[in-house]
């Protein structure tokens, strides 16, 4: 199956797109259109990219507790089959849940019938259950990667508290159930979150989780996580190694030093990033990334623009395709598919990094590692002086058999 880290521990990167259908957006499922689908992803393959990772509508897929509907699980599937139609692998994303500023919650977990979606066992189990038929619906075909718990569900703490221990006890029964639906050799099976994860204080969802649980990790560097592009400038080596930041970073926490990072979402949102800056973010990002051993893939976020047609989205999120919402190319599409080519077609392997920076921080310090803190400014300092220094959290930082592991010859403290 491909995706598998344990079966492909050395391969060829991947690099895909974030499927944001052009007509009607993820209202799409409502009416699905194979047709439509069919031309956006034969329009996305034609960049020379190889996967997309695709969203449905936890309502509309799971409307009462103990419903999954099967004409929903059905289009989830066609869609499936039709991006292998168009040469695309395809990771599932099962409970949606949050989607570019929207949360979708199922009636069951509102109103009167208000259920903590992390914590209340019942709605803990539905969820399960949704992630299992999806998983059986889906398993067995060529170009499926995996299934995906969903898209950063750490969006949805807000209205949802929730502790650290049960965020674990919650990711460990989806990620099983999904496994089981899947079956032991069916794909990967993962889970996302969104910065705080990483560089929130005392926020529920760990770094730890996202580096532990799941077959690989996933990062979402964003360049408006803690004003980024505004604090240090849309062309800075803060911003263009952001994404290689946050990869290593994600390598820091892990526990087994083989693991793979998942570049699974970064883009180039307006105004942080000027339009005219965005090919050459896009360029500069996919290199870097593509620099650090231990790396699954890039896949950029998104395939298409919002439609102006649609309101009361965040202004960015009108912007960030790769196709402008008639469906043309943008400049950033020609400039991530030029990379992607130069790439596969003149690799440059990945080297380790002999030289870590030692982070030291507490949960509730954790932001020293996020843009604007202390650790972060070191880190970028050494990289724009020409180093590449990997992460070693302070309790491994004398582990000779885990350096030696990692490759790393010196470790060394934030000036």
């Amino acid at each position: 199956m491909r995706g598998r880290p344990e079966e492909d521990p050395i391969h060829a990167l991947r690099f895909g797109v974030n499927y944001t259908p052009r007509h009607g957006w993820f209202h799409s499922w409502h009416d699905f259109d194979p047709s439509r689908a069919r031309e956006d992803l034969e329009r996305i393959a034609g960049l020379g990219l190889d996967h997309v990772r695709v969203f449905h509508l936890w309502p509309l897929l799971q409307p009462n507790r103990t419903l999954v509907r099967t004409a929903a699980v059905d289009q989830l599937a066609h869609l499936v089959d039709l991006a292998g139609e168009a040469g695309l692998d395809v990771m599932v994303d099962g409970v949606q849940g949050h989607l570019s500023s929207f949360d979708f919650y199922p009636e069951w977990t509102r109103s009167w019938h208000h259920r903590n979606v992390f914590t209340d066992p019942e709605a803990v189990e539905a969820q399960a259950t949704l992630l299992r038929t999806l998983g059986r619906a889906l398993a067995g075909r060529p170009n499926l990667i995996g299934l995906q718990l969903g898209n950063e569900l750490n969006n949805l703490v807000e209205h949802n508290p929730v502790t650290a221990d049960e965020v674990d006890h919650y990711l460990d029964t989806l990620l099983a159930a999904a496994r089981d639906g899947l079956g032991a050799d069916g794909g990967l099976v993962t889970h996302s979150a969104y910065d705080a994860a990483w560089y929130g204080d005392d926020h529920p969802f760990t770094p730890e989780a996202s580096a532990r649980k799941g077959d690989l990790t996933t990062v979402h560097p964003w360049v408006f996580s803690g004003d980024c592009a505004r604090r240090y400038g849309p062309r800075s080596p803060q911003v263009r190694h952001l994404a290689e930041y946050g990869t290593e970073l994600a390598k820091a926490y892990a526990t087994d030093p083989a693991r793979l990072v998942w570049v699974q979402e970064t883009g180039a949102p307006a105004p942080h990033i000027p339009a005219a800056d965005a090919p050459d973010f896009a360029r500069a990002t996919v290199r870097n990334a593509a620099g650090c051993a231990g790396l699954w893939g890039v896949t950029w976020w998104c395939s298409h623009d919002v439609d102006r047609s649609l309101s009361d989205f965040p202004e960015l999120e009108y912007t960030l395709g790769l196709f402008d919402s008639t469906g043309r190319a943008k400049p950033i599409a020609e400039a991530l598919a030029e990379t992607v080519t130069d790439l596969r077609e003149a690799p440059d392997p990945a080297r380790p990094r002999d030289t870590a920076l030692l982070l030291d921080c507490t949960p509730s310090t954790r932001s020293v590692s996020g843009p604007g803190g202390a650790y972060f400014e070191s880190w970028m300092r050494m990289r724009a002086e020409g180093g590449r220094p990997a992460v070693v959290l302070a309790a491994r930082a004398e582990d000779a058999e885990y350096l030696a592991a990692r490759g790393i010859k010196e470790v060394v403290r934030p000036s």
